[in-house]
């Protein structure tokens, strides 16, 4: 059973899917989506007097943003990075209260966000990615999604979640796609039923 934990407005968690989505299939192995909220920044503007502490985050973030880049590249995808990052809240609590279609509305989250700039904050455009993968709407208001993402949120921190994506099997975690070869060598050792 492989658990893995992304939200939606990630980088990091977007250019993850396939890789893992790849995986999965590889080794055919049980997989439940959760949701994460990660704090994603947006790049900071130079300005004219940067004191030390200012341009290293400027830096480093105009680093990370690159390596996306890079990384999106490769997979042929183009990411649409939004200037601030938007919420995806609602979006995040409908993964967490779906009990079928996990994969599914999970892939059609991401590609609404990066691709067609969708407000994955906004009720009626998670009625309409619940709808696209046949999901009851009905009992789906925005105090029970933002409720569903809290109480996942606060799983996973116990569990000891800090970003996403992350990756829970064999009681392990793993914070990161980088870990993927690990994971794979994990799912190669362990006896299918």
């Amino acid at each position: 059973m492989l658990t893995v934990y992304v939200d939606f407005k990630s980088p990091a968690s977007y250019l993850a899917l396939q890789p893992t989505l790849a995986l999965i299939a590889r080794y055919g192995v049980e997989t439940t989506w959760r949701p994460f909220q990660t704090v994603e920044r947006d790049v900071p503007a130079v300005k004219a007097v940067e004191e030390v502490g200012e341009r290293h985050r400027r830096v480093r973030a105009q680093s990370e943003r690159q390596t996306h880049e890079r990384y999106a590249e490769v997979q042929g995808i183009e990411l649409q990075f939004r200037s601030p990052p938007t919420p995806t809240d609602l979006a995040l609590g409908a993964l967490a209260m779906l009990k079928d279609a996990q994969g599914p509305f999970m892939q059609r989250a991401f590609e609404a966000y990066w691709s067609t700039d969708a407000d994955l904050n906004d009720l009626d455009c998670v009625y309409a990615l619940l709808a696209a993968v046949d999901a009851a709407t009905d009992q789906v208001s925005e105090h029970a999604l933002r409720n569903a993402l809290q109480v996942s949120q606060l799983k996973a921190e116990d569990k000891g979640v800090v970003d996403a994506p992350a990756y829970l099997i064999a009681d392990q975690i793993f914070i990161g796609r980088q870990h993927l070869p690990w994971i794979e060598e994990i799912l190669q050792q362990t006896p299918v039923d």
